[in-house]
Parts: structure tokens; C-alpha cells; sequence
């Protein structure tokens, strides 16, 4: 069995901005924290970061998808709801949390390049989630 070397740490998503600063300031907005601000944005939220990149193509932005777990659903949701994201950053607007079938309670956000976010709550008992 082949053994990883030491000093692994992270991996991390590259996303796509069509507009760099907008999504720097939606990011900002949601609370996430930015963590290095130069040619690429990286945000951090919990123990988890995301590069942030000048870099846009629509078809690709449209079709990526981020994961963030949470505890508490229900008050991220109030948090979410509380900015007024489709009226200050023109984004879709975000959609409730609902019971999924794969099992777990998500509610969905888009960025303003139309990233779509699952912000989805842990289930009790569940270490993988």
C-alpha cells in the first residue's frame, strides 16, 4: 500500500468569477473570510478555503457546484435570507432548505458567476457528512 507523503493539508477548489470584485464582496457578505486578496481571492469558511480566480467561462460556472456542511441549517438559512443577495448582488434567488432524496436537508445559493452552493446540514450520527 502506497502511503501519502507527510504535510498534506488541503485541497482546494479554483472558482470562477465573471466579475472579481462582486464575488469578492458576495463572499465577503456571506462572512467567509478572505484569506490572501491578490491575482486570486482565497476564502476560508470553517476549516475549509476555495481559490477564487479572474478567470470566467459560463458553461463552466454554471456547471460547478460547492458543498458546504453545517450544523445548523435553519440559521444559516436565516443568515442567507437576511443579506437580500438577489437584490444587492443580482443573484438567483435562493431556495429554502428542503429534505433531498439522497438524504440529507440543503438549501441552495448561486454566486453571481451562478456557482451553485448546496449549503446542506449534518445528519446526527453521520461522521462522513
Amino acid at each position: 500500500m502506497m502511503v501519502i507523503p507527510s504535510g498534506t493539508e488541503a485541497a482546494r477548489a479554483f472558482l470562477p468569477a465573471r466579475d472579481f470584485d462582486s464575488s469578492k464582496a458576495f463572499y465577503e457578505a456571506l462572512g467567509f473570510k478572505k484569506l490572501l486578496d491578490g491575482d486570486v481571492a482565497i476564502f476560508g469558511v470553517g476549516a475549509s478555503a476555495f481559490i477564487l480566480q479572474r478567470y470566467y467561462k459560463k458553461e463552466w460556472a454554471e456547471n460547478c457546484m460547492m458543498q458546504m456542511m453545517v450544523d445548523n441549517l435553519d440559521a444559516w438559512w436565516e443568515h442567507i435570507e437576511a443579506l437580500e443577495l438577489p437584490k444587492i448582488f443580482g443573484v438567483q434567488p435562493p431556495k429554502a432548505p428542503a429534505m433531498q432524496p439522497w438524504g440529507l436537508r440543503v438549501s441552495h445559493l448561486w454566486d453571481p458567476s451562478g456557482v451553485l452552493w448546496h449549503v446542506a446540514e449534518r445528519r446526527k450520527n453521520a461522521p462522513a457528512d
